[in-house]
């Protein structure tokens, strides 16, 4: 089996950033072709000549030609505005605020202190004001990296276990994990975009091809072109369906060892193992972040959302994060808090009374017997020995 490690996993993380870009084009190309399809299958525009399929195919291809420097351009500029206005885009949606010595030095200086100690620059602080436990970072480069966490994980961890989550979000960005995320939901966005956009035309196209149709010059040229066209509708569909498929794809195959690997970093960030089982025991089951898109929730420290039978998980479960710490960096489970007993509430009364011998069991509990002193026993006049 061959060696991971983290140097392994940093340069296979930029191998896959660069794949996600190429692979954003290209998906935009099928999209356009799919786009050119519908066009020309819903007899938009200039007329198709022959009406089979390979001619409709060949006449989008030339369309996806002609289109080709525009869509490209676009989408360039869609991924530019997307990595240098994301940040103020993710403080919008979860109105998070910034963090400064003076308004939180105990989050400021644990994080400072990480920093320090590997000689890493200091990426912003910021606080989402909910009582969810939850955590995330977020940038492309070192002028945009920022680390996210929530009032309700300031307020239920205590100094270890918050630095242990801090080192876990600081060992994504180390890992330049934050930056593939950050890629996958741009490349979400678009192709999410570009294809509510084709299904939004579809309702525009019959319309269109019902006006152009009656300029047509013979109903038999229009049944003849009715099969090809037919045909060329369930191409373009299907070409639709492949690239939002492949866009789920490229966010949920990303690897979910980042996680383990962002565990074991923050406990040879923190020296502490047991400070890290400690803050994912309580942030488990307390992690969702309501009204944040699915993109955001897939960088935060414990995702509860899970696709499928848990197929499209883009976190491990917390039980088995916790075993591989136990298992391999030396922590330690907490042991199992003592349970109050119960304590039963009394029964109604009834309308005739409870019965004399529960009565007198309830209220006279028999006491311990004892057996007689010698005193006691030589008084009722028990032969000496």
């Amino acid at each position: 089996m061959a060696a991971f490690g983290l140097y392994t996993h940093i340069q296979a993380n930029r191998r896959r950033s660069v794949a996600l870009v190429v692979g954003l084009f290209v998906l935009v190309y099928v999209l356009t072709f799919a786009f050119a399809l519908l066009f020309r299958a819903f007899d938009v525009g200039p007329s198709v000549p022959g009406g089979a399929v390979q001619d409709y195919l060949r006449a989008a291809a030339r369309d996806l030609l002609w289109l080709s420097p525009v869509v490209t351009a676009a989408t360039a500029l869609w991924v530019w505005v997307a990595s240098r206005f994301h940040q103020g885009l993710i403080d919008a949606v979860t109105g998070s605020e910034g963090v400064a010595r003076e308004t939180d030095p105990r989050l400021y200086n644990l994080l400072e202190n990480l920093c320090i100690s590997r000689g890493v620059p200091m990426p912003r602080l910021k606080i989402m004001d909910t009582d969810r436990l939850n955590a995330f970072a977020t940038g492309l480069n070192e002028n945009q990296y920022a680390i996210t966490v929530t009032r309700g994980l300031l307020a239920a961890l205590d100094d270890a276990e918050l630095e242990a989550v801090l080192g876990h979000e600081l060992t994504h960005i180390r890992n330049e994990d934050v930056r593939m995320m950050v890629t996958a939901v741009v490349i979400a966005g678009v192709i999410s975009f570009f294809g509510e956009l084709v299904f939004r035309w579809l309702d525009v196209l019959p319309r269109w091809s019902g006006s152009s149709s009656s300029r047509a010059s013979s109903s038999s040229d229009s049944k003849s072109k009715g099969g090809g066209a037919f045909v060329a509708i369930l191409i373009a569909l299907a070409l639709i369906a492949l690239a939002w498929a492949l866009s789920l794809v490229i966010r949920f195959a990303l690897s979910r060892s980042r996680e383990y690997l962002a565990d074991a970093g923050s406990v040879e960030l923190t020296k502490n193992p047991d400070a890290m089982i400690s803050a994912l025991m309580k942030i488990s089951g307390k992690g969702e972040l309501e009204g944040v898109p699915s993109g955001l929730m897939e960088m935060c420290v414990d995702n509860p959302r899970s696709g499928f039978a848990d197929l499209f998980a883009t976190h491990p479960p917390i039980e088995e994060r916790i075993d591989a710490l136990v298992r391999y960096a030396g922590g330690h489970r907490p042991p199992p808090q003592p349970q109050a007993p119960a304590i039963e509430a009394p029964a109604p009364p009834s309308p005739w009374g409870p019965p004399a011998a529960a009565s007198t069991a309830i209220s006279a509990p028999a006491s311990p017997s004892r057996s007689p002193s010698p005193r006691a026993r030589r008084r009722r006049g028990s032969p000496r020995r």
